[in-house]
């Protein structure tokens, strides 16, 4: 912003005219014209007046040319009134839209006002010329003054942000942002200007010490940094190429005591390169225009053009002078205390920066080697820098790399020399800057004052979007994100102080945490890591390339919410952002480079042991702490994209990274590599840090053009700004609010207009006034708030409220205007009666004395008249007067006794008026009343049916909460019971042992944790005392130093409570372990009550034998079920085939089920595209500001998406469909043993239901006495464990001692085994002879002797299987002995077991009860914790559910609020809607139909869809079930064959039977396995079908809680949705039937307008088109008169002629008034006409021959006819054209032209019939006389008939005038409502738009909900396994207890008999362990080992006690 001296008034350039602003014309021309705004290329937005709406186009005509443009309504923007124009706070605007903002700001800038607020913002547009608004005048007259009560300015925000400071003693800060060439610099100065004008600290004090007053030195610190960070480029000419903030300190009184300089973001590369037309940093070209010769000497400059640096040369800047600037900065120098050599010093450097781009380098040639040709460059850089040359180029050319422990000397390419000498340059440049603004700062700080407060000055560049942007963008980006989420924060906090202070309820919303996705994703440290994080991560890695980075930046962050990915694969960008002001494009190249920053090392310690202090001083920090990338790191990829050279400058290992070449005084610490990334997160989460302890306010500056021309806006350029600074985000966010405010008695004084009767007389308080006028307005309860002192309105509301009283002021007028006129107009009219009845008398009086005048009686009359009386006249005259005075004396009584009777008159009417009013205000106070009393029965009604389902849902609520509570219950008595388990005891020391660990742990962490705080403590106090001797330097430091104390303070005083904490805790843990010692001792008590409860084992041992006898009786059903699954089997087989029959049958089904589906879906379509018809519809009418428009772009995208979704799931369904049909063939086999072993099933199902009950239900109660067994068993267990151990023991030996003969028994089975193998062997070398022998055979014999061995085979296995089923019941009863052997060996096993408990008692108890209490008590624990996080869970969940219910109870409350205020609009839509009640129960009718047919069609579809999966399922089963028995089959008939060819070979072999035997055993042991399995199955299945019905009870159960949550959202949505969907479909089908019907009824009316219009055009095209041919048939029909007249020789043709126009016109007449129907009578008209031209023809041909007279006559004739002819032709074409006319509108061509092709058929009959016309010729003669009177009458009557017809057109015409005039008064009338209908419609898509949120939320809880509900059904599956698990190793149990009973048996058998002793199977061993060690799997490994080898050694002896 250039500002130059001006004496211009200020004012016109600070306040609005606000006569132009409410100038009545222009609100008048805004109500008529209906103006909006649409877009427009040229000016953004163009204002535009409505003219006709077309659906979803809009008809406008722009106001600037009167152009027409279509337009699609979403397209259209809502204009603000005109009382808003050039608004000073565009938060005021009611309509608050892109355009409005644009447009308030265009017309405030044309008029010369720049500053403009929005909400906090402050936006400020570059005039690019003077303004006289910045004097000392306009500082003191903003001085004091409150923000609202003066323009907007900067210096008013800097005057709101000093004041408060002062005020509320916070801090301030005033951020500046906007682009370059805003203006952003130019602000910052006025801002300081005016502080250092306000709080100059000169006025109170003066101190000659100061070098320049502190003051002045503020303003001047601006110069310097100007000079060396600021440039010349494309768009400004003095743009900060950085970013900095000025922080002001004052002391308490006001005045400033000091200031420091923050910097960010220097554009260090500007130094070495520069843009075309742009220039470097200011300083170069200043100091080399402006030092003198001595000074050029010393720095050895050289002209613009040797400097590689200076890429454009000098590029002067226009209207300044390089050389007055170098002066001017030199002068600030000096005023800021800069020493002479301290310039002198910088100019050194900065002469040394450009003497760096000299140095040349050049490739050698065999090598790629970098060699300097040329060192004078380098000599000169080198004696600026104090260098040694050769040190410098040897640095530079070969430097010293690391390489293991030694150094090596790395040459160096010319690409790596050229890239590190830029790199040193910018480097240097960078330290020199930094070093000024530190010296700066030390300039300008002032220690003698302490500062209480401060105000920051934040000048950093705007949001910046270019074609493709790079890493300083996305900085810079990311900061005005953080600052845009600061502004949205404050300005919400701001709004809810202001809802809070006038009363208003408001739900805090927070629109900071709105960027916080996008804010993570940049800086997010990890879970996933951010880009930065990324970035940073990348440049660890020594061959990381930018495309690696890009890479992983796609891989982690692809997925993020606010990333995409490039487009395309041509794509420039790399990766796109989605920030708040828009998406963005980033190109990743060099970032890596970029966020590293690499340095030559060896340069840099160079620089740092510098001959001159100046250059080492700056670079000492950098190889001390070298906080960047060394040059010894590999970053060889960097370059790689660009191809121009691969290493850098020495970059070769990341392991050297951290030491230099200069050994370990130059070591980094751990950690130190610090990236320019890092450090500016760092830097900026300070800044924010600062920022959010101060009070911020926002200026935002706009460039408004690029050309920096004054006078100048270009709006899209405009518009991307508001939308970077975040203005139009801003204004997003008030709309959420209520942004328009007004106070209440403006609000009365302005709308009470509207409301005339609602405010009674006399006074009434503000407030109360206003909630009349707003019950009176009838406005949605949503659109206001009342606060204490004003009301506040949503966004829209007062220009609603604006047209209303525009439409109310208006008809006022009119109608006053209209009384004005009738009165002057009667006023005249009895003028003109007056004056007409005086003419009269006049006259009358005139002809009178005219008549007399001559009279000689009169004249006597008239002389002798005067002289009557006169004697008498005088008395008569006293008289008269007498009279008079009395008469005068009456007059003044009877009026004053008038004047009294009317003021007792006006008395009355007074009291009559007042009376009047009262007896109206009661009348209306009652039908409000009435309304009221009506509305809250309604609502009564309403409420108690909301109270009734509330109740009922309550019930239900109640039930659940019940049932819960009774689940609680009962898991509280389960948690009891296993509490009742453990011993209390042991639970609290195994507690206080967990819990010490933990305890210790914690400890551990805490004194860790203490000593890292006692470490920073230290640190932090060694940096306080280095703060304390540094507090004289840095005294504007301390204010944060100090809160760092108070924050350690904190930290340090949480520490000490911690410590107390733990201390506290330490002494409860000593009490705990007291209290645990204690329940030893009582541990070692109860150890002798075990011995006790041995017996109450034995009883329980005892009861579970009876139970396997059971067992035992259970698995002889089983078998006899086998036998019966055997019969079910052959059974099934048949039904397979019923199956496939059924299979086909189901196709046929599936295919008509998907024409079905078709339907459906084309029913789905067709009520979708109506749905969206609806929608765009309701669409239509709604406001469409930025924010809407992109929520619809969302919706509708989500739309799209999920009807992408359906379409492709439906073809996905479709596809399964196909692929199930494909793996039919191949799955069938599979499939038909599961569809068998189903239908299997369910025969067995249906056959033994009963008995399956039976055993289910006894199974179950077995179960439930098995779970009270095995809970008292575990009540008893803690007692009984010790001995049990023992017991378990001599089992286990037991069991050791079976497990020694199991293995016996399986060495001779595997003996058997390869004993069967080489028989198998021997039997297929059998078979495969017998083969080869019956091969030699004949056919015939092989398949007769196969016939007869397969009935032998048959034979003998069915003899086999009889020998096996006999051998079967043998092994049963020698089970069945062992099992008795076995329970002896089990008593005996007792009593030895009670003989070693007593000697182990003592040596075991403690131990082995002990460890083992403790595993089952861990155990336990376990179970106990996983109960209690479920039980948590589940009552947390039961919360939730009662907030959910709460919450959505609160929701109910405010759905029916604004129930109520939609049965208002309804009610009111009902008023005016009543004409379209037909058409809305059509509708209703028609919508229901298709409702209730598309939930047919979705219920059918629904159906068959799960019929259909039922059914595969079933098939898939089905076929497996088949597949599985074809297999079984298959192996049997391969047995069988074996066993055959077996038979015949080796029949009498032992062996061989015994293999059979043993095949047979194997096929029984699978069959039984199988039957297991099938049981399982079936059990699985069974499960599987419970756990399905469950899953779908739960499902149901929880679809219907979902639904009942839906329900209970669509109850309390369906009853507020279903009362929203009643009452949404009765008030959204009483707005659909009234949109769809207000919108249907519109686009009805609007097609039957179209229609009307279309028809009215047409018949006026119709009319005109008749009312032409009328006139040109009239202007024929005048010729054919004129030709009568001319031509009545030939009267003959022109009668005929005469008669065939007759038709004619007759047939014409009859087109034109009926269209299309009169057509053929026109034809026949013509045929008529033609026939008797024939016979005129016909008869004057004959005529000729009569007469010769005639034949001159008769040749005249001819001519004439063949003129007739001619005319006839012409006729014809008439009639062509006409018919023409009549094909576009009628399509009757053929007729036309068949009457054609008849009329030319004509003309030649007419030729032929020549010699009739002859003959008729002396009857035509006798007829003409006749004809002549005839015609003329005939065309009389037929032009008096036209003539009538024409008029009765007109007549037509004016009526359709007429109604086209009522139906425009209707269309407008329709229009008004529509209007209201929209207001209405956009209220419900507001409220519309909230419940979707609501629903969104409520969604997303659904969805939580659901998680939880589907963790909750996870953790019951697994319940289920377990329960599962344990029902199978109880069944297993049981099995092998029975197994176990019957090898005791056998056992016990043979002991009799003295056999020797064998078991059946390891398994059985296996499973009898698992029954008698119920308790063994409480131990361990180790502890089974011991108790089996016990059990071993204590049952050796076993036998022989038997």
């Amino acid at each position: 912003m250039s500002h130059r001296s001006g004496q211009e008034d200020p004012e016109r350039y600070l306040f609005v005219d606000r006569a132009v602003v409410y100038n009545p014309a222009t609100q008048a021309d805004w109500t008529a014209k209906k103006l909006v705004w649409v877009p427009s290329e040229r000016h953004g937005f163009e204002a535009a007046g409505i003219r006709e709406e077309r659906g979803e186009e809009v008809l406008v005509e722009l106001a600037e040319n009167g152009k027409k443009v279509v337009i699609n309504k979403d397209d259209i923007q809502k204009m603000n009134p005109p009382k808003f124009s050039k608004v000073e706070d565009m938060a005021e605007l009611t309509c608050l839209n892109e355009a409005s903002v644009l447009h308030n700001l265009k017309d405030r800038y044309y008029s010369g006002l720049i500053y403009t607020y929005s909400g906090l913002f402050c936006v400020v547009i570059n005039p690019y010329k003077n303004l006289p608004i910045y004097s000392e005048n306009i500082i003191e007259m903003y001085r004091g003054k409150k923000r609202h009560e003066m323009p907007p300015h900067i210096y008013a925000i800097s005057e709101s942000a000093y004041r408060c400071m002062l005020q509320d003693r916070e801090d301030q800060s005033i951020l500046c942002t906007g682009e370059s060439g805003a203006g952003k610099t130019e602000n910052t100065k006025k801002v300081i200007q005016y502080l250092a004008h306000v709080a100059s600290s000169h006025k109170g004090r003066k101190d000659h010490n100061i070098p320049g007053e502190l003051e002045r030195q503020l303003l001047q610190a601006n110069p310097i940094l100007e000079s060396f960070g600021n440039a010349k480029t494309v768009k400004n000419d003095n743009s900060s190429r950085f970013g900095k903030f000025i922080r002001i300190n004052f002391d308490v009184t006001g005045y400033i005591v000091g200031a420091n300089i923050e910097t960010y973001l220097l554009e260090k590369s500007r130094a070495i390169r520069q843009a075309k037309e742009e220039r470097t940093f200011h300083i170069f070209y200043r100091l080399l225009a402006g030092a003198g010769e001595h000074l050029r000497t010393d720095l050895l400059l050289e002209g613009f053009n040797s400097y590689r640096f200076l890429s454009n040369g000098n590029i002067p800047i226009p209207g300044q002078q390089d050389k007055d600037n170098f002066q001017e900065t030199l002068d600030a120098m000096h005023i800021m205390g800069f020493s002479h050599d301290e310039i002198v010093c910088m100019l050194k450097v900065v002469s040394a920066v450009l003497q760096f781009g000299n140095v040349v380098f050049k490739k050698e040639r065999n090598t790629d080697q970098a060699s300097m040709p040329e060192n004078t460059a380098a000599q000169k850089l080198c004696h600026l820098l104090g260098m040694n040359v050769m040190e410098f180029t040897r640095a530079i050319l070969t430097p010293r790399i690391k390489v293991g422990r030694d150094y090596v000397q790395k040459a160096q390419t010319k690409e790596q020399a050229d890239f590190a000498v830029e790199a040193l340059a910018k480097a240097t440049y960078e330290r020199l800057f930094r070093w000024l603004v530190h010296r700066i700062n030390k300039a300008l700080d002032r220690t003698k004052r302490q500062g209480a407060s401060f105000i920051g000055i934040l000048d950093i560049a705007g949001f910046e979007i270019f074609e493709l942007n790079s890493f300083e963008q996305l900085c810079i980006n990311y900061t005005n994100e953080k600052l845009q989420q600061l502004f949205n924060h404050t300005m919400f906090i701001l709004e809810q102080e202001e809802y809070q202070r006038e009363g208003i309820e408001w739900s805090f919303i927070d629109f900071g945490l709105d960027l916080q996705p996008c804010i993570d994703l940049i800086e997010r440290p990890n879970n996933p890591p951010g880009i930065l994080a990324l970035l940073d991560e990348e440049c660890w890695f020594p061959k990381a390339t930018d495309k690696t980075f890009v890479d992983k930046v796609l891989q982690e962050l692809g997925t993020h919410s606010k990333f995409q990915k490039p487009r395309q694969l041509k794509d420039k960008a790399d990766f796109c952002i989605i920030h708040y002001a828009g998406r963005v494009d980033y190109k990743a190249d060099e970032w890596l480079m970029k966020n590293m920053d690499p340095l030559n090392d060896n340069v840099a310690t160079l620089l740092h042991q510098s001959t001159d202090k100046f250059v080492a001083e700056l670079w000492k920090d950098d190889i001390q702490t070298f906080q960047r990338a060394s040059f010894y790191d590999n970053v060889s990829g960097l370059h790689e994209a660009p191809g121009e050279f691969d290493r850098i400058v020495g970059l070769d290992q990341v392991a050297g990274m951290n030491e230099t070449a200069f050994g370990a005084s130059y070591k980094t610490k751990k950690g130190m590599f610090r990236t320019v990334g890092q450090l500016y997160k760092e830097q900026l989460s300070k800044l924010m840090a600062t920022l959010r302890n101060t009070n911020p306010n926002f200026v935002r500056c706009i460039i408004p053009n690029h050309e920096k021309r004054a006078g100048k806006l270009d709006p899209h350029l405009v518009l991307d700004q508001l939308r970077c600074n975040g203005v139009l985000e801003g204004i997003r966010i008030c709309r959420q609010g209520f942004p328009n405010r007004i106070v209440f008695q403006e609000f009365r004084q302005r709308y009470e207009i509207l409301t005339p009767n609602a405010i009674p007389k006399g006074f009434m308080d503000g407030k109360q006034a206003c909630e009349r006028m707003i019950q009176a307005l009838e406005l949605d309860g949503n659109l206001f708030r009342i606060g204490q002192s004003k009301i506040f309105f949503r966004a829209g509301v007062l220009a609603h409220l604006e047209e209303e009283r525009d439409l109310k002021i208006t008809d006022i007028i009119i109608y006053f205007q209209a009384v004005c006129r009738g009165y002057l107009a009667r006023k005249a009219f009895a003028k003109k009666q007056q004056q007409l009845s005086a003419l009269k008398v006049l006259q009358r009086n005139c002809a009178a004395y005219l008549k007399l005048r001559h009279w000689q009686w009169w004249r006597l009359f008239t002389k002798v008249k005067p002289l009557l009386q006169v004697t008498r006249q005088e008395e008569e005259m006293q008289a008269k007067d007498e009279e008079l005075v009395k008469v005068k004396e009456k007059q003044m009584k009877v009026e004053g006794e008038l004047v009294e009777m009317e003021r007792k008159h006006q008395q009355l009417l007074e009291e009559k008026n007042i009376l009047a009013e009262q007896l109206q205000a009661e009348t209306e106070l009652f039908a409000e009343a009435e309304e009221m009393r009506a509305r809250l029965a309604s609502k009564k009604q309403e409420l108690e049916e909301i109270l009734h389902d509330l109740e009922s849902r309550l019930e239900e609520e109640e039930e659940r909460g019940q049932g819960l509570q009774n689940e609680k219950k009962k898991m509280q008595s389960h948690i009891q019971d296993l509490e009742e388990q453990l011993d209390e005891e042991e639970a609290a020391r195994q507690k206080l042992q967990l819990e010490k660990v933990t305890a210790e742990a914690k400890m551990k962490k805490y004194e860790e944790d203490i000593l890292l705080l006692e470490d920073q403590n230290s640190k932090f106090l060694k940096e306080k005392k280095l703060l304390e001797d540094r507090i004289n330097e840095m005294t504007s430091m301390l204010a944060e130093e100090e809160e760092k104390a108070k924050n350690l303070g904190k930290m340090r005083n949480k520490q000490e409570m911690m410590m107390v904490d733990l201390e506290e805790r330490l002494k409860k843990e000593e009490k705990t372990r007291q209290e645990l010692e204690k329940a030893k001792r009582k541990l070692d008590g109860e150890t002798s009550d075990f011995q006790d409860q041995i017996g109450e084992l034995q009883s329980q041992i005892e009861e579970l034998k009876v139970q396997l006898s059971k067992k035992e009786e259970e698995q002889q059903m089983m078998q006899t079920r086998g036998e019966e699954e055997i019969n079910q089997k052959n059974n099934a087989l048949k039904q397979i085939r019923e199956l496939q029959a059924q299979l086909s049958e189901l196709q046929e089904d599936l295919e008509s089920e998907k024409q079905a589906r078709n339907k459906a879906e084309k029913l789905k379509r067709d009520l979708s595209e109506e749905l969206e018809a609806l929608k765009t519809e309701l669409e239509d009418t709604l406001d469409t500001t930025a924010a809407q428009q992109e929520l619809r772009t969302k919706r509708e995208q989500e739309v799209a998406e999920l009807k992408k979704a359906i379409e492709e799931e439906t073809k996905n369904h479709e596809a399964q469909i196909q692929e199930m049909r494909q793996r039919h063939a191949t799955i069938l086999e599979d499939l038909s043993e599961q569809l068998e072993q189903a239908k299997r099933f369910k025969a067995n199902l249906e056959k033994t239901k009963q008995s399956q009950e039976s055993a289910n239900k006894e199974l179950t109660n077995e179960v439930k006495t098995l779970q009270q067994a095995k809970t008292e068993s575990e009540h008893k267990r803690k007692k009984l464990e010790g001995q049990l151990q023992e017991v378990m023991a001599r089992v286990t030996e037991g069991e050791r001692t079976k497990g020694e003969l199991a293995e016996r028994t399986h060495r001779l089975q595997t003996e058997l085994d390869n004993v069967s193998a080489l028989l198998e062997d021997a039997e297929r070398k059998g078979i495969k002879m017998a083969k080869d022998v019956a091969g030699l055979e004949s056919q015939l014999q092989d398949t007769q002797e196969l016939l007869q061995e397969e009935t032998r085979q048959k034979l003998n296995l069915s003899g086999r299987v009889r020998q096996l089923e006999e051998e079967k019941a043998a092994l049963q009863e020698q089970q069945e002995e062992d099992e008795e052997a076995r329970k002896n060996l089990e008593k005996q096993l007792l009593t030895v077991q009670a003989q070693l408990s007593e000697s182990k008692k003592k040596l075991e108890d403690d131990v082995g009860t002990i460890e083992s209490l403790e595993e089952a008590k861990k155990k336990l624990q376990k179970d106990l914790e996983l109960s209690n996080q479920r039980l948590e869970e589940k009552t947390i969940a039961f919360e939730k559910m009662e907030k959910t219910k709460t919450r959505l109870q609160q929701e109910l409350d405010d759905i029916t609020v604004d129930l109520d205020h939609q049965r208002q609009i309804v009610s009111n839509l009902e008023k005016k809607q009543k004409k379209f009640d037909q058409m809305l129960a059509e509708e209703k009718s028609i919508s229901a139909r298709y409702a209730e047919e598309r939930d047919r069609a979705e219920a059918e579809a629904r159906e068959k869809d799960t019929k259909a999966l039922s059914m595969t399922r079933a098939l898939d089963e089905a076929l497996e079930a088949k597949e599985e028995l074809e297999r079984v089959n298959k192996q049997l008939r391969a047995e069988m064959e074996d066993l055959m060819s077996s038979k015949d070979d080796v029949g009498k072999n032992v062996h061989e039977l015994e293999k059979s035997k043993r095949t047979l055993e194997q096929q029984v042991e699978e069959m039984k396995t199988q039957l297991e399995e099938l049981e399982d199955e079936l059990q699985a299945t069974e499960d599987a079908k419970l756990r399905l019905e469950v899953n779908m009870q739960a499902m149901k159960a929880q679809y219907e809680r979902d639904l009942q949550g839906r329900d209970d959202q669509n109850d309390e949505k369906k009853r507020a949705l279903v009362k929203q969907v009643r009452e949404m479909e009765a008030e959204l089908e009483d707005e659909r039937k009234q949109r769809a019907l207000a919108v249907a009824a519109k686009k009805k009316l609007e097609l039957d307008l179209k229609d009307i219009e279309g028809h009215i055009e047409g018949a006026n095209k119709a009319r005109d088109e008749a009312i032409k041919q009328l006139r040109k048939i009239q202007a024929q029909m005048k010729d054919y008169q004129r030709e009568l007249e001319d031509t009545r020789a030939s009267r003959d043709d022109i009668f005929a002629l005469s008669k065939e126009t007759e038709k004619k016109l007759k047939s014409l007449e009859a087109e034109i008034v009926q269209l299309h129907e009169d057509l053929a009578a026109s034809e026949r008209g013509r045929r008529h006409a033609e026939q008797e031209r024939d016979e005129l023809q016909d008869e004057i041909s004959n005529s000729t021959s009569g007469k010769a007279a005639l034949m001159d006559e008769k040749r005249r004739l001819e001519a004439r006819i063949a003129q007739l002819e001619e005319e006839l032709e012409e006729e014809q074409g008439n009639m062509e054209l006409l018919n023409d006319r009549f094909r576009k509108t009628n399509m009757q061509v053929d007729t036309l032209t068949t009457e054609l092709s008849v009329e030319r058929s004509a003309a030649q009959k007419s030729e032929n019939a020549r010699q009739q016309l002859e003959r008729q010729n002396k009857d035509l003669r006798a007829k003409l006389s006749e004809l002549e009177g005839s015609v003329k009458s005939r065309f009389k009557a037929f032009i008096t008939a036209l003539e009538a017809k024409i008029a009765q057109l007109e007549e037509q015409l004016e009526q359709e005038a007429r109604e086209r005039a009522a139906a425009n008064k209707i269309v407008r009338r329709t229009e008004k409502k529509l209007k209201e209908v929209c207001m209405q419609v956009e209220d419900e898509r507001r409220h519309g738009d909230q419940f979707k949120e609501q629903l969104e939320k409520a969604n997303s809880r659904m969805k939580q909900l659901k998680r939880q509900l589907e963790e909750a059904e996870e953790e019951a599956t697994r319940a289920n396994a377990s329960r599962r698990k344990l029902q199978r190793e109880l069944d297993d149990a049981t099995e092998a207890s029975e197994g176990l009973s019957r090898e005791v048996h056998t056992l016990k058998n043979r002991l009799r008999r003295g056999g020797p002793i064998t078991f059946s199977t390891s398994r059985s061993g296996r499973r009898a362990l698992q029954v008698e060690g119920t308790s063994l799997d409480l131990l361990s490994d180790d502890e089974l080992e011991n108790k089996i080898t016990d059990n071993n050694a204590n049952e050796t002896p076993a036998p022989p006690q038997e």
